[in-house]
């Protein structure tokens, strides 16, 4: 069975993947799914890799799936552990050496069009039921922006099959933006799914479907019969 390593986004916890955590391991697989120190100015991208790479330890069949701005850890965490495969979900998707700060400006996001949202819930959880949206925000932490201006350590996207997971009704980024930046970056076309950008508090069964469907490609269900959503969804189409 594989383990899952789990990478929260801007100013998160762990504790985000909670559901899809409680789903993996009832199917048999190991899940990890640290804290980043998203709130200490003293740690910038190496730290992230740095704690997620501590909290995976000598676990192996390692499937990295990072959420948001987690895509900025994952590829640094394939460079010095072994993966079978990356898992990008709702994801930023960082250019070699490129800092955080500059993903905008660099992806044109400002020119595509979409509408504004002042309020969180509205962005990030308008499909996430209100208790649990109340839970998540009481949870997060303020995101340092203290060394997200310097460049990522990434030199080349590694050398790992990539998967690219997005949301239709993603407020914070949008499906047309998606689509665009995976395939200008990573020659991929994504897979979708319905919900908005967190979809691990909204749709934790349909995401873990997936995931565990990622993992059936690559072999690590065992013996196990596979899941019907093991049949390739979506139509996206790895370049690595």
């Amino acid at each position: 069975m594989a383990t899952f390593v789990l990478i929260h986004g801007a100013g998160d916890v762990g504790w985000y993947w909670h559901s899809v955590e409680d789903a993996l391991r009832a199917r048999g697989h190991d899940t990890v799914a640290p804290d980043l120190p998203c709130d200490d100015d003293s740690a910038g991208l190496p730290e992230y890799a740095d704690t997620v790479v501590e909290a995976v330890g000598d676990r192996t069949d390692l499937i990295v799936v990072a959420q948001s701005l987690g895509g900025f850890t994952a590829p640094l965490v394939c460079d010095r552990v072994t993966v079978k495969l990356l898992v990008l979900v709702a994801p930023m998707i960082p250019a070699p050496a490129e800092a955080p700060a500059n993903y905008w400006a660099h992806t044109r996001y400002g020119q595509e069009a979409r509408d504004h949202y002042d309020d969180t819930i509205a962005l990030f959880y308008q499909d996430v039921p209100p208790e649990l949206a109340a839970e998540a925000l009481k949870r997060t932490r303020g995101q340092s922006e203290a060394r997200m201006g310097e460049a990522s350590p990434l030199r080349a996207w590694p050398d790992v099959p990539t998967r690219v997971l997005i949301c239709r009704d993603d407020r914070l980024l949008p499906t047309v933006f998606q689509r665009r930046v995976a395939r200008e970056r990573l020659g991929i076309t994504p897979d979708e799914i319905d919900g908005g950008h967190t979809p691990a508090l909204s749709r934790p069964r349909e995401l873990t479907d997936r995931l565990e469907a990622y993992a059936a490609e690559q072999g690590l269900l065992g013996d196990r019969d596979e899941p019907a959503a093991s049949r390739r969804p979506g139509g996206g189409t790895p370049s690595r």
